[in-house]
């Protein structure tokens, strides 16, 4: 078996793309990756292209060692694009791999350790905020809304949630990114101190004692700030709040100034960045993203993790796809958490996979099918391009 051709996806996904690539081979037989980024994704895409003279015409089957002669040659740029880049081609090659023995990619891994996985619905509210319109739901115009979008949470049978800073109104905004001094500076000002609790109550009143909130403020404060906006959230049924910060001690300090869980990680790549991290007992629970570590590296995180008692959530803002990556790799870990996946979501995501989800209880099944489980609907990914400088996932503002 040879490599053919490696083709790459960047897909609309209306207020962010998602990129996939497809590794072809003289049987046949295709293999599917996903390595989505809202913010270089034709720079990712373009990494791919870059590595193919190293991939076309060698055999898909030994992913390992084509995964270290990819990074060997982007050794000099670790993390970031390449690495996502290189992930997606690694993601791809064990769909391929697995499709030409029969079995599902967590088979090539020990088999399965669960049957069903816990899941939550994430970017809640945050998504009406940016898109209610394109998504087909009710605007978050109120607290009240807020309130029986928790309601929808439960009676959809969902255990757990999460959103960030989200302010009510005609319109509706976010609070954390964009320009100015107050997204520099990273402080909170009293003000949204008070709406976040606020926000927390509308969202715990509707979804009821049985539903875990996760706040998720990214890299927008500093560790004061972090460590006040965690003391509001101690009042309620916190999952946890997750905080983005490139300094382990930073983190700690966060950690040490709460009650609540803290959760961190989606930036970081490979065992060496999480390494310090897990040495300084910054964080309680270990966001991984697999889009943009690969599989295989994405695992090592995972039982590194298990080896310091702690478990992982694997960050899951992307496709159908990515999902069922993300559920292969809970399948063959012991120490999950709990699974992100966005729930409002643009009305082509299904079709570009080939049909919906099906939730139980707040539970996804592992799917049993060859490689992921899935298909790419080619048709669909080039029928909603992400258009080439449309820009990073947001609608800039005049300065």
């Amino acid at each position: 078996m040879q490599i053919t051709e490696i083709e790459t996806f960047v897909v609309d996904a209306g207020w962010r793309p998602w990129q996939f690539v497809a590794v072809r081979t003289d049987q046949g037989i295709t293999g599917y990756g996903e390595c989505s980024d809202g913010r270089n994704p034709y720079g990712i895409v373009g990494t791919v292209t870059d590595l193919k003279p190293l991939l076309l015409g060698r055999d898909p089957r030994p992913v390992e060692a084509l995964y270290w002669d990819m990074y060997r040659v982007t050794r000099q740029s670790p993390g970031g694009i390449a690495a996502k880049a290189i992930a997606g081609i690694e993601l791809a090659l064990w769909d391929l791999k697995a499709k030409a023995l029969g079995v599902p990619v967590y088979e090539l891994f020990g088999g399965p350790i669960r049957e069903r996985q816990r899941v939550y619905w994430s970017h809640c509210g945050t998504s009406r905020v940016r898109s209610h319109e394109l998504i087909g739901v009710p605007p978050i115009d109120s607290y009240e809304a807020l309130t029986r979008l928790g309601e929808e949470v439960a009676s959809r049978g969902f255990t757990a949630l999460k959103t960030n800073i989200v302010i009510p109104g005609e319109p509706a905004r976010t609070y954390g990114g964009g320009f100015g001094a107050g997204a520099t500076d990273q402080d909170v000002p009293v003000e949204i101190l008070r709406h976040i609790e606020r926000q927390l109550a509308a969202l715990s009143d509707g979804a009821g004692p049985d539903v875990e909130i996760a706040l998720d403020l990214n890299f927008h404060f500093k560790p004061e700030a972090a460590v006040k906006i965690c003391r509001i959230a101690e009042q309620f049924q916190m999952l946890w709040v997750e905080i983005d910060m490139y300094d382990a001690s930073a983190l700690r300090q966060v950690s040490d100034g709460t009650t609540v869980p803290i959760t961190s990680g989606e930036n970081l790549y490979g065992l060496r960045d999480y390494r310090p991290y897990f040495e300084a007992r910054s964080m309680d629970n270990v966001m991984v993203d697999i889009p943009w570590n690969g599989f295989s590296r994405s695992r090592d995180v995972a039982l590194l993790a298990e080896s310091y008692e702690l478990n992982i959530a694997p960050h899951n803002y992307y496709s159908h796809m990515s999902t069922h990556i993300a559920l292969h790799l809970c399948a063959t870990v012991p120490n999950v958490r709990i699974l992100e996946i966005d729930i409002d979501d643009v009305p082509w995501k299904d079709e570009l996979t080939g049909g919906a989800l099906e939730f139980e209880a707040g539970e996804l099944a592992i799917p049993t099918g060859p490689g992921w489980g899935l298909e790419l609907d080619e048709d669909v990914a080039r029928a909603h391009v992400w258009e080439p400088g449309r820009g990073p996932g947001f609608v800039a503002r005049s300065r």
